[in-house]
């Protein structure tokens, strides 16, 4: 907690000139004053504290998501290569891959038999 500094007492001016002691009256109302500033400068700081707070879950929430995510790619990405590879081994063998009829505009069942091996 600060020291206090301790000044004269506060002297208001009166309509004649003249300096008078702040009135009690005065003084209470500055002590009434300072207690709401100091509680609301308190809810500001909880208020403050409480957004960051949801920002730090927030926050937490989003990397565990990212890290959920990154897994799932690669996942993605090895089955991509596994599906790749298993159709690269499937056009070495695929006889309508390898038929002659394969160029044709429109497609018939005789024709498809025609490569189908028997």
């Amino acid at each position: 907690m600060r020291s206090r500094r301790r000044f004269r007492e506060p002297m208001s001016q009166e309509r004649g000139g003249q300096e008078r002691p702040e009135s009690h009256e005065e003084d209470d109302r500055k002590v009434r004053r300072r207690e709401k500033n100091r509680v609301a400068a308190q809810r500001s700081r909880k208020k403050q504290t409480q957004k960051a707070d949801k920002l730090h879950e927030e926050y937490e929430s989003l990397e565990q998501e990212n890290t959920s995510l990154k897994r799932e790619i690669g996942k993605l990405t090895d089955e991509m290569k596994h599906l790749s590879e298993v159709l690269k081994d499937h056009e070495k063998i695929c006889p309508l891959l390898h038929c002659t009829m394969n160029f044709m505009t429109i497609p018939r069942p005789d024709a498809l038999a025609s490569c189908l091996p028997r």
